[in-house]
């Protein structure tokens, strides 16, 4: 499964690109490419066990979903 955290996206902040960039919605910028591999469970790699930025909001609120409470999306 897929960080909830992850977009791709061509601009935020004032920059903007030709392609879509991954960026994490958590720490509100975009991440670097091995990151996004983090985010998206390659290698065997879980987000939920090894990306620091998820584990930090997970442990904000709801952990079902990663996004904390009061939100509906």
């Amino acid at each position: 499964m897929t960080c909830p955290y992850l977009a791709y996206r061509e601009s935020a902040d004032g920059a903007s690109f030709d392609e879509a960039r991954a960026y994490c919605e958590a720490a509100e910028r975009f991440v670097q490419p091995m990151r996004a591999d983090i985010c998206n469970d390659r290698f065997d790699l879980d987000h939920a066990e090894d990306c620091e930025i998820y584990l930090d909001h997970a442990g904000d609120g709801d952990e079902s979903d990663g996004r904390g409470e009061g939100d509906d999306a």
